[in-house]
């Protein structure tokens, strides 16, 4: 009977086939302890020389990545976190892999992308995609489950959504066209139609950038909701972020293990979240030494990480100045100097996971603010068009998927959790 690895613990005391890969061996004269990994899980053959010498010697020489199909009985082991091992009793080698290039030494992290394809298959690197799998299902669980609707918006644009200038240029046959920064404005529309929506989409940023936080290409959960005011998103994020947290803690036991990923932190992410206004961030920032930001400034890395030191859980800033926020974000009416925004910063210096707002719904103030910034309205005309026809008031706010899967898993740099990272120096593989 064929098998995964997944499937183990339902056959107990069974004879079955596993096809796999060696990942890693080792053994002495009379025994071998086979690691053994087949894409939905890990797991320990054991050989033992005694019971047949000529399978004990073609385990001996089986090489890394090597690719087989194991047959043995399934026996409880409580040793293992996996809690089962194979006592193997047949060998099937398909491929014979030589001078397998990531052994288990140290190696340098531009080796290790270089070997992107390979390193893929490692134990931790596997964790990483595997948190990063469930987060991408706890997501469409959660919104489809909240009545949103997934939309897909246009990765090839013709404006950018942060009326910014670090896109990705391209020919659109005869006209200019960029790629998308996000789905935001065109998800807008699709909320005034459909109430509750979600875009997940590859965004990309030409942000000449090198920190452990950023990607030149990402991926974005944007939702966007019809008559939902500021306060209304802010609780929406709550819901979701703790949500994705409990997901990862009940479905991805072994893999946050293989990580060594401290699970406390991930139990405090539990809803309502602390708030502070940018204003008392940047008072905060000044008693704790920090001379280099002014009221105006925005935040770096530094900052924020001070910042989110000072609680044990995800944090809000909100009410972020206007003039370094988005032209779509709506005046705060209690100062009109800021906009009503947050972003959601992440414990343990990971940063901003999330950035939303209330959107502007009043044509007059939309356009006004389109102009003072010296955009093309003739550009952004179809968007006006969604005050002119039966505006109301709306929000929402996009997540990174790849920061969100660093902290949830712990690991230090982005580039770790993107199958393929595409980073300022890196086009490949």
């Amino acid at each position: 009977m064929k098998i995964t690895i997944n499937e183990v613990p339902k056959h107990n005391g069974k004879t079955v086939t596993i096809g796999c890969w060696l990942l890693q061996k080792r053994g002495s004269g009379k025994i071998q302890f086979l690691q053994l990994r087949d894409g939905t899980g890990f797991m320990q053959g054991v050989v033992v020389k005694a019971n047949d010498e000529n399978l004990f010697e073609t385990a001996k020489h089986l090489t890394q990545e090597t690719s087989m199909f194991v047959t043995g009985k399934i026996k409880e082991d409580g040793r293992s976190s996996f809690g089962y091992e194979m006592e193997v009793t047949a060998i099937e080698v398909i491929q014979a892999a030589e001078g397998y290039p990531i052994t288990p030494k140290e190696h340098g992290p531009e080796f290790l992308l270089d070997n992107r394809h390979l390193w893929l298959r490692s134990r931790k690197q596997h964790a990483v995609m595997s948190i990063r799998n469930q987060i991408i299902k706890s997501t469409y669980d959660f919104f489809f489950d909240h009545g949103f609707k997934k939309i897909d918006t246009p990765i090839l644009t013709a404006s950018s959504a942060e009326g910014t200038t670090e896109l990705f240029h391209t020919k659109y046959f005869e006209e200019d066209a960029y790629l998308s920064q996000s789905g935001q404005l065109h998800a807008e529309a699709a909320a005034m139609a459909h109430g509750k929506v979600f875009t997940f989409g590859p965004t990309f940023r030409a942000e000449k950038s090198k920190t452990r936080r950023h990607l030149i290409e990402f991926w974005m959960i944007e939702p966007e909701m019809a008559f939902y005011d500021h306060e209304d998103s802010l609780k929406l994020q709550e819901e979701y972020v703790q949500y994705l947290a409990e997901q990862v803690l009940k479905n991805c036991k072994l893999d946050l293990e293989a990580l060594d990923r401290d699970i406390t932190a991930l139990e405090k992410i539990k809803a309502p979240f602390p708030r502070i206004s940018y204003t008392d961030a940047i008072d905060f920032l000044h008693k704790e030494g920090f001379d280099d930001i002014e009221w105006g400034d925005d935040f770096g890395a530094p900052h924020e990480t001070a910042i989110a030191n000072h609680f044990d859980k995800p944090v809000f800033i909100v009410n972020y100045p206007k003039a370094i926020k988005s032209f779509y974000m709506k005046e705060n009416p209690e100062d009109p100097r800021t906009v009503l925004c947050a972003d959601l910063i992440a414990p343990e210096g990971y940063g901003e996971v999330i950035g939303g707002s209330e959107r502007t719904s009043d044509y007059d103030m939309l356009l006004a603010r389109i102009k003072e910034l010296n955009m093309d309205v003739d550009t952004y005309q179809w968007y006006l068009d969604l005050r002119r026809y039966g505006s109301v008031p709306h929000s929402g706010f996009g997540l990174g998927l790849e920061r969100t899967v660093a902290w949830l898993s712990g690991v230090k740099h982005v580039r770790e959790t993107a199958p393929f990272p595409r980073l300022l120096n890196r086009l490949e593989p």
